[in-house]
């Protein structure tokens, strides 16, 4: 019953009554699906559409929270904040009271947790009132990051680039990251115009990785052409950024490693 507290997460709350709308109009999916037991995954992009940040929203009768990269809340409470103007709400880093618990496999979950929106076998979140732990937790952070790799999920600023990467790079399309129906938000012209004109020349594609574990960044060869680079990965798993011509079975090597494109059953080259 593996169940884990993520320290690596933040949360950000924003209150006020306009804060559905708020929200709605600036980033990728419908906020107005969010609800108790019901999270939903999200992104904040450019103006111009590549991706800043990630998060699963839920909604409490009061507020939403944005469970997303500790690193990131700051940013991303300034970010919004810019479009405020005069919108009722108010935006606030509950970090030091709050943490995100994670469960996967057959781990109960608590009340007021969701199932992770992207996956079912991804498992369920929480935030919870414990910033230092909480009895039921019997897995390390490193334990859920072993789980997500072997699931082929990207994991934000790990695996995407702020201001280059695209939506649709990192499956947000699949993992149902993507309104396609709610109306306009920031960066959503580019997105549009990814999926329907078959835009995409590269994916973020799981790997099997024998021999050392490449640093983020590392190139990926196939034969004497450059298709690629390392991003995150673990234990012989990880997530790399790959051309989809490279994914044709040629043989991929990155530093002193060999890698195998593991293409999941979730996602769609086509």
């Amino acid at each position: 019953m593996p169940i884990a507290i993520l320290p690596d997460r933040g949360v950000l709350e924003i209150m006020g009554e306009d804060r559905v709308a708020f929200l709605q109009g600036l980033v990728s999916n419908d906020v107005a699906l969010a609800a108790p037991g019901r999270a939903v995954f999200a992104a904040l992009l450019t103006p111009q559409g590549k991706w800043l940040a990630e998060f699963f929203i839920t909604a409490e009768p009061d507020r939403l929270l944005l469970d997303c990269e500790r690193a990131q809340v700051a940013m991303l409470a300034q970010r919004l904040g810019r479009f405020r103007l005069r919108s009722k709400v108010a935006l606030r880093d509950l970090s030091a009271e709050l943490a995100v618990l994670a469960g996967w496999g057959d781990a109960p979950a608590p009340a007021g947790a969701a199932p992770d929106p992207r996956l079912a076998e991804a498992g369920w979140r929480a935030v919870i009132s414990s910033p230092l732990g909480n009895p039921a937790d019997n897995a390390t952070a490193e334990d859920y990051d072993r789980h997500r790799l072997a699931l082929g999920l990207p994991d934000g600023s790990r695996d995407l680039v702020a201001e280059q990467s695209l939506l649709l790079e990192a499956g947000f399309d699949e993992l149902h990251g993507v309104s396609w129906t709610k109306g306009c938000y920031m960066g959503q012209e580019l997105t549009a115009r990814t999926k329907y004109r078959g835009l995409l020349k590269r994916r973020l594609v799981p790997v099997a990785i024998d021999g050392p574990l490449p640093a983020p960044g590392t190139p990926v060869w196939a034969g004497a052409a450059e298709v690629g680079e390392m991003r995150s990965g673990r234990d012989g798993l990880g997530i790399a950024q790959l051309r989809l011509e490279a994914l044709d079975g040629r043989a991929l090597r990155c530093g002193d490693a060999a890698l195998v494109a593991r293409v999941p059953g979730w996602m769609a080259l086509g």
